[in-house]
């Protein structure tokens, strides 16, 4: 590198996204912001930086590690970059009293955390959110799942299961097998890690966490329950009827699942999960997850109530659930099984209009002007180069159609189109060119 220069690079775990990508990118976030909006989702915007006492003391201690400190020289603040969307969220809440309740808020925005990088996880990504604030109904959380089911049917999405589970079923859980509450913490962070380290690894870590053996092995008795939803529900409350708070998470499940039914959602998309955790600290009751079987890239979507949160920021608290859609794994996943509409191509511009020649160039500012204002994305070629270029480039950056207009089309009145996919080319009165495109256009 000459003396004097930068290296041009990037801080791990963070990304340039490219046009191409970013077109991509814009397709699934319309697509999730018009679901949202579907369901009666505002938006909103909060900063990327809040204080840290909002942040810290509401996500527990392994996920505050990952959250960034930031500052300026002669700052006072103590600042940090948002951890997620749902604890600025419940600021928010807190300080707009006036808020309507229940309120429903979808934020889609940039996170940060200090991540170590691999495939669908990185250490800037955005979150796309959907929360409802001041209803302690399971109709509010079945909505969210069925939000949920709704943006990854569009997006094209066939095989994937949304695990359900609740906070409370699993301190009832840790009830039956006889964990002590200060030890329910070390229970929920090890069947956390069940899908990256199996039963074996969950039993070797409750014992470190020093659950006694007789208790890890009712505990792993409990959690290896599978089966129909109902099936599940019915054996996990035979088990637990003496365990109150147990009973009250299997009610909710139970109310959801009856939702679910009637909203007409197929049971193989939704699955009674005892063993899945979601590990933040400051969930209360159902909890939930989509996961993709293929390919392996963990949830793609995460959330659940939080009744407690938005109390710390309020003399009492408001009962709240949501969810996240995780775009950074979806993206991975449509990327590699090439999921995308043909129509999402790797540019805006659906039209060049060519330079003939440079005593033609206020025809083509003229053509170009006509069809953006007929609603067309328009790219106009700036250079005196021969059209075989003209045509090159168009094909390297996957404009899909040509607008020519030479000597002969000026004199009379028309204009040349070219379909670049098909190799075919038409003339067309001036007037008649968008009709040409737009018909063009429908056999995408």
């Amino acid at each position: 590198m000459p003396e004097g220069k930068v290296e041009p690079r990037l801080p791990r775990g963070m990304r340039d996204i490219l046009p191409d990508a970013m077109i991509r990118r814009d397709y699934v976030m319309g697509v999730i912001r018009r679901v949202f909006e579907e369901f009666g989702f505002e938006p909103l915007q909060t900063p990327a930086i809040e204080l840290e006492e909002t942040l810290l003391g509401k996500y527990g201690p392994d996920a505050e590690r990952l959250i960034y400190s930031v500052g300026h020289s002669g700052g006072k603040e103590r600042l940090c970059l948002r951890y997620d969307l749902s604890v600025p969220l419940c600021r928010l809440v807190a300080q707009y009293p006036e808020l309507n309740r229940p309120f429903k808020r979808y934020q889609i925005a940039p996170v940060w955390r200090a991540e170590r990088p691999q495939k669908g996880r990185y250490r800037e990504f955005y979150q796309c959110d959907a929360d409802i604030v001041g209803s302690a109904s399971m109709l509010a959380d079945a909505e969210t799942l069925n939000v949920i089911y709704d943006i990854l049917t569009r997006l094209g999405f066939r095989q994937f299961v949304i695990h359900l589970n609740d906070r409370k079923l699993l301190s009832g859980i840790g009830q039956y097998a006889g964990v002590a509450d200060e030890q329910l913490g070390g229970l929920y962070r090890a069947i956390d890690k069940l899908s990256r380290i199996g039963l074996e690894g969950v039993e070797a870590e409750l014992r470190r966490t020093g659950i006694p053996d007789e208790v890890v092995r009712r505990l792993l008795e409990l959690l290896h329950i599978q089966g129909a939803n109902r099936e599940v529900l019915a054996r996990l409350k035979g088990l637990l009827a003496d365990y109150p708070v147990a009973m009250a998470g299997l009610a909710e499940l139970e109310e959801i699942v009856g939702y679910l039914q009637a909203l007409g959602i197929p049971e193989r998309c939704y699955q009674i999960v005892p063993t899945m955790v979601r590990g933040l600290d400051y969930y209360t009751g159902p909890i939930y997850e989509t996961v993709v079987e293929e390919p392996k890239i963990g949830s793609i979507t995460g959330g659940g109530r939080y009744d407690n949160l938005v109390g710390m920021f309020l003399a009492r608290s408001l009962p709240a659930t949501g969810t996240t859609i995780g775009i950074e794994r979806i993206m991975d996943v449509m990327e590699e099984l090439e999921m995308f509409p043909p129509q999402v191509g790797r540019t805006v511009a659906q039209v060049l209009v060519t330079r003939f020649a440079p005593a033609l160039v206020e025809e083509s500012l003229r053509l170009a002007r006509d069809l953006r204002r007929a609603g067309l994305n328009v790219e106009l070629y700036f250079e005196d180069d021969p059209l075989g270029t003209q045509i090159r480039y168009a094909l390297k950056k996957g404009i899909p159609y040509l607008a020519i207009i030479g000597p002969d089309e000026v004199a009379t009145g028309q204009v040349a189109l070219r379909h670049l996919a098909l190799g075919e080319q038409v003339t067309v009165p001036r007037d008649g060119a968008v009709a040409q495109l737009q018909a063009w256009r429908q056999l995408l």
